[in-house]
């Protein structure tokens, strides 16, 4: 990505950056055929994605639609010319309204307070796709899902990779292991042309990874260690990826795991976000080896590899925390191994 900036100072200017398309994203849309719909435009990362799908839209100069659905009115992104449809998704008769577009990025999910109300995760996180995917049969779709769908793995082994069997831990990963069955069992008996967008984790200044860590840092806490090791990969570069993926959906469904690189380590991370902020890093725990590392090579070996680095990511987090940066308030759980948010 060209002229990355030293630092981030708004909200409004880390938002142009997280919608911001590349140049391969632009290119692909030239020649990919039909309109786009952003299903679950509302949540963290739907805003952004959208914006960046009319943004590319335009640069490539071709007349697509692209509409943002969500449970609520999305009047931000109507003012920047994103069409915008309010639907209750677990509704069949609401999704058949519809309109029937040939992309569909699949966002809905939940995962944050899912235990002690499961039910509702389940019901979200797979009747939800099961409505979809029984209703846009002709569609190519490009469906967000997790690593979380792997089990956890060791470090030495590298990451997870796509032929590794899903084994998930507890009932958030069990429910999105179900969100993808239900496309594949449309997939696979409808010719439905699914990509799984297995997602770990996105990166932005607001939330992930490296904020929980700088946030930590900096109100004192110590960092938990316990859990040592991290894939993650920025936002705006997850979001280009998700859209690029459309592409590649195919029947029987493709599994692209998108996350950066290298794997990191939580403790080298915490050091140098110390140091930017002037601040003194506390651990708690002992490395265990374990986490949900995912190996992203094919995804990286199709799209390139992610344009902003984790170099820049940390900087930047880095200053946006010491100057009083906004925060999501939704901390990754990155450090959970049992499955259990």
């Amino acid at each position: 990505m060209s002229s990355l900036p030293k630092t981030i100072r708004s909200v409004e200017e880390l938002d142009e950056l997280l919608s911001r398309p590349n140049p391969h994203l632009v290119e692909t849309l030239k020649h990919l055929s039909g309109d786009i719909m952003i299903l679950g435009a509302g949540g963290k990362v739907g805003p952004t994605l959208a914006l960046m799908a009319k943004r590319a839209v335009d640069a490539a100069g071709v007349k697509k639609r692209v509409i943002a659905v969500d449970v609520q009115p999305l009047e931000a992104l109507a003012q920047k010319g994103v069409e915008t449809i309010a639907c209750n998704m677990l509704d069949l008769d609401a999704i058949a309204k519809l309109p029937n577009v040939e992309n569909i990025v699949y966002m809905v999910g939940r995962k944050f307070g899912s235990t002690g109300s499961e039910s509702m995760t389940w019901a979200i996180n797979v009747i939800v796709p099961y409505h979809v995917a029984r209703t846009f049969t002709s569609s190519r779709i490009s469906a967000f899902s997790t690593g979380c769908v792997y089990p956890v793995v060791d470090i030495k082994t590298g990451g997870a990779t796509e032929i590794m069997s899903a084994d998930p831990v507890g009932e958030y990963a069990q429910s999105c292991l179900g969100r993808e069955r239900m496309f594949d069992y449309f997939s696979e008996n409808k010719g439905e042309r699914v990509a799984h967008v297995r997602l770990n984790y996105a990166i932005e200044l607001r939330y992930g990874v490296i904020h929980d860590i700088a946030a930590k840092i900096w109100s004192g806490e110590p960092v938990d260690v316990t859990t040592g090791y991290a894939n993650g990969i920025w936002q705006g570069d997850a979001c280009n990826q998700a859209l690029m993926a459309l592409e590649y959906a195919s029947s029987p469904a493709t599994i692209l795991n998108v996350t950066g690189p290298e794997i990191f380590a939580i403790r080298e991370v915490a050091l140098t976000l110390g140091r930017l902020m002037g601040k003194e890093v506390k651990f708690s725990g002992q490395e265990n080896g374990m986490g949900y590392l995912n190996n992203a090579r094919k995804a990286n070996a199709l799209f390139g590899n992610p344009t902003v680095p984790l170099g820049r990511v940390i900087e930047w987090v880095a200053h946006w925390v010491k100057s009083g940066g906004a925060s999501l308030g939704k901390a990754t759980h990155f450090e959970t191994q049992n499955g259990k948010y």
